[in-house]
């Protein structure tokens, strides 16, 4: 079985669960690493996100990250505001957003800026939050040429909701096979206007990690395992790796 079983980044050591493929026919394998508890994941996933973006601009220049919003990535958005790297060099999107006011504490790019964005100098034009104030339908539309201009990403960052959900990508919604982005109307959560990648972008990437924390999560994390076609296991169809802590693995 090739999975990691060494020390990812920090020190701390991974336990691999058992191999797992996604609903993909032609997916890639799943690594399952857990962890011992929310704060070994925001330290490991920002260890492995600063190797990831000192090699990606070694070898091309820039490194591209999408980032996650949710409470889970905040940690590690607050471990890497405390890093050195080269944040020139960086160019920033996001997986989804909130139809909110600019500036909205309830905005992921609000929350991204608050932990980490706001104190380290990446240029200010090289980081690409979704126009979501605009409406879902006009932001998802300009959000399209923004993505297509930039794959392949070279780290997709993903959390889990309780029901699967990742990004702003429900149980129940199917976005159409060839989009890239979409306008969400009716989001089981508020507020229910919404802007998200699709799996289709948030697989071209040379890189995925999902964080996953906490008890709630265990039953979706369960669910995914068992091969249910949830959002999460769409949008990790060409492989992830996956961090969790021990609640969340239902251990």
């Amino acid at each position: 079985m090739n999975y990691y079983t060494g020390r990812v980044g920090i020190g701390e050591p991974v336990v691999p669960l058992d191999r797992d493929l996604s609903v993909n026919e032609k997916a890639q394998p799943l690594q399952w690493h857990l962890l011992p508890s929310a704060d070994a994941i925001a330290a490991t996933t920002a260890e492995r996100i600063l190797t990831s973006a000192a090699q990606a601009i070694a070898e091309r220049g820039h490194f591209r990250i999408v980032l996650a919003g949710g409470r889970t990535p905040q940690a590690t958005y607050q471990k890497l505001a405390q890093s050195e790297a080269d944040w020139a060099h960086w160019l920033i999107y996001y997986g989804d957003e909130r139809c909110l006011p600019v500036n909205d504490p309830q905005r992921n790019s609000t929350m991204a800026a608050t932990a980490w964005l706001d104190h380290v100098p990446v240029p200010p034009h090289q980081i690409f939050p979704i126009e979501a104030e605009q409406g879902a339908a006009i932001a998802a539309q300009r959000y399209r040429d923004v993505v297509m201009s930039a794959i392949p990403f070279d780290v997709v960052l993903l959390g889990m909701g309780e029901d699967g959900h990742t990004a702003s990508l429900f149980p129940g919604q199917r976005p159409a096979d060839d989009a890239w982005v979409v306008a969400i109307a009716d989001a089981p959560k508020p507020p229910p206007d919404r802007v998200s990648l699709t799996a289709k972008a948030l697989t071209r990437t040379r890189e995925c990690i999902v964080l996953i924390t906490g008890q709630g999560k265990a039953a979706a994390v369960r669910q995914w395992r068992d091969g249910k076609a949830l959002p999460i296991a769409r949008a990790t169809a060409c492989g992830a790796d996956i961090f969790l802590d021990r609640a969340a693995s239902g251990q």
